[in-house]
């Protein structure tokens, strides 16, 4: 706990003398790196921002399609995910908790189903758990998911208002952990 003030506090210090330090290719990287915790450690600050795929995806209810550009602004969580993965329902209540606290203008999170999960089964899958404000987006061919690098699931990759990659987990994390919600404060601030 006291790492993760001394981290708070660095990163406040540093916002605060050179306001685009957290928004330069390095994300003060050495601050946000040292708030991983617990199953946070295996989240990957990346060194420089990354793009991303241009390929769309489903939106959940209308038909249509968007890509990831259509994000920016923001800083943006999308969860690559599927109805028959164990840890996809562990993490789901735990990403909705995070778009209750942060979500807004600044940050969302963005779930994305990849591969073969029908509208009825991730509806199913959503009301099991009681998820209702988090999408139910579809990658059906997958080709989003084979552009980012998808290779398992679940894959949770962070991207910043100019629509690049700046992190990426591989596998499950308590995502509403002190840790997390740590480094999302960061990155808001």
């Amino acid at each position: 706990m006291k790492k993760l003030l001394l981290a708070l506090v660095y990163t406040a210090l540093a916002v605060g003398a050179n306001p685009s330090s957290v928004i330069a290719a390095d994300l003060d990287r050495p601050a946000l790196e040292a708030m991983r915790e617990g199953s946070m450690k295996k989240l990957v600050i990346l060194p420089n921002p990354l793009p991303v795929s241009d390929k769309a995806f489903d939106l959940e209810d209308d038909g249509g399609q968007r890509t990831l550009a259509d994000y920016k602004g923001k800083y943006v969580l999308v969860n690559f995910w599927a109805t028959w993965c164990a840890p996809c329902r562990k993490e789901m209540p735990q990403f909705s908790e995070l778009q209750a606290e942060f979500g807004g203008d600044d940050f969302e999170v963005l779930t994305i189903a990849t591969g073969r999960n029908s509208p009825a089964g991730i509806q199913k899958f959503f009301d099991d758990i009681e998820i209702t404000n988090l999408p139910r987006h579809q990658d059906l061919g997958m080709t989003l998911s084979r552009e980012m690098r998808v290779l398992g699931l679940p894959v949770t990759v962070i991207l910043n208002p100019e629509g690049q990659e700046i992190a990426r987990m591989l596998g499950d994390a308590e995502w509403n952990s002190d840790s997390a919600k740590a480094i999302i404060t960061a990155l808001l601030n």
